[in-house]
């Protein structure tokens, strides 16, 4: 523990505040990703087999079945379909969509601040090497004619130094934002053709077969 702290402590005596910051942003960084790796695990996303079958069950007239699938379902859009299910109208149907919409929200908050630290991560690693770099040419400046080449060789890697901080921060974030985006565009994806097939089953939507001739006659008799 003692030589992470010392190394630690070095990096930043060589990186200056904008490292400083940078670690501290790979942190708060992690915290949140565990958060919504949790948040997202609780809620039952992308595990809804329960709701799945219920679904297939009322799209083939089983209520029953679909009632028992529906109450076994862990799933965070258990709810919304349950009220589909209880009910029908287009005012109903907007009220759905937007009962999930607030699910999602829910699911999505905290997103945009990986997506904040994905772009701004490599800005600051940039604005750190600048700075480097000015004290670097300022140092080899002060030295005069007595110019040694190891000056400005030394301030330039703790410079880029900042660059590699702030690429690395950024780009692991960057996976992570674009994994959870793909996922909440699968669960929006299921939530529609869900309610969609609440709404609009497939038995409901079947033509009734055609009334033979005779049996018109023998009613018209």
């Amino acid at each position: 523990m003692d030589a992470f702290l010392q190394r630690l402590t070095a990096i930043l005596d060589l990186g200056g505040p904008v490292v400083a910051v940078l670690i501290a942003t790979s942190v708060a960084t992690m915290a949140l990703i565990l958060y919504k790796l949790w948040q997202y695990r609780a809620a039952g996303g992308g595990r809804h087999v329960e709701l799945s079958l219920a679904i297939e069950a009322w799209d083939c007239n089983d209520r029953a079945t679909a009632r028992a699938h529906l109450d076994r379902s862990r799933s965070y859009l258990a709810p919304v379909v349950a009220m589909a299910l209880d009910g029908h109208g287009p005012e109903l149907m907007d009220r759905a969509d937007a009962e999930a919409e607030a699910r999602f929200a829910g699911l999505e908050r905290g997103l945009n601040v990986l997506d904040i630290i994905s772009q701004l991560a490599p800005l600051l690693g940039l604005f750190g090497t600048v700075l480097g770099m000015i004290e670097a040419f300022r140092t080899l400046q002060e030295a005069g004619n007595a110019v040694d080449p190891a000056l400005l060789a030394g301030g330039i890697w703790v410079a880029l130094m900042t660059t590699a901080a702030g690429l690395a921060v950024a780009m692991p974030t960057s996976l992570v934002l674009t994994w959870f985006e793909a996922r909440m565009t699968r669960e929006r994806v299921f939530a529609n053709r869900a309610l969609r097939t609440v709404f609009a089953p497939g038995h409901a939507a079947a033509p009734r077969p055609a009334t033979p001739p005779f049996e018109a006659l023998a009613h018209g008799a």
